[in-house]
């Protein structure tokens, strides 16, 4: 599976890379960050992350066929972008190849609370089939750390996306 994992705004890129780790060894992986993360980023990760001013990328192809493609963290900025159609970076650029091509696209928008406008929006991007699935805890599985919250968060995002995983405990009726 070929996948493409972006993290749009500062707040939350830990959970974006996080999300990415934990992929399964066998999917080609792309990763896009904002420009100040960049740097760091290329050195720690180990993993071919592409420019977000490289609107040239192969990414931004239709013909590149990634299989899915998640924006965790999503700010508010780029999920107007894309609600729009605005193509001016490789994150904008790429989503949009995915909603054109109709292939499967996650976008985790963090923000609290929620603005009518941001709402519109996800509802206009939802109705596209584009899953907007927030990073929401939930209480069920019985976390007892944020390692572990964060893990329920992205077994969840993988679960959208059928990606097989492990990474919290299912709900078994029994409380």
């Amino acid at each position: 599976m070929k996948i493409i994992v972006a993290i749009s705004g500062a707040s939350g890129a830990e959970l974006g890379l996080k999300t990415l780790r934990a992929l399964p060894e066998s999917f080609e992986k792309h990763l896009i960050v904002s420009e100040n993360a960049n740097i760091v980023m290329k050195k720690e990760s180990g993993i071919e992350i592409h420019d977000d001013k490289d609107i040239g990328a192969s990414i931004a192809s239709g013909s590149f066929k990634a299989d899915a493609m998640m924006v965790i963290p999503c700010s508010m900025n780029t999920l107007a972008k894309i609600s729009c159609g605005i193509a001016d970076n490789l994150t904008t650029r790429a989503a949009g190849v995915m909603i054109k091509e109709r292939r499967r696209l996650l976008l985790a928008p963090r923000e609290m609370p929620f603005s009518a406008i941001a709402l519109e929006n996800m509802l206009k991007l939802s109705r596209l089939g584009i899953m907007i699935a927030p990073p929401v805890m939930a209480y069920y599985s019985q976390q007892n750390s944020l390692d572990e919250m964060e893990n329920f968060m992205i077994g969840k995002w993988f679960d959208l996306l059928d990606i097989e995983n492990d990474l919290y405990k299912r709900w078994n009726g029994n409380g």
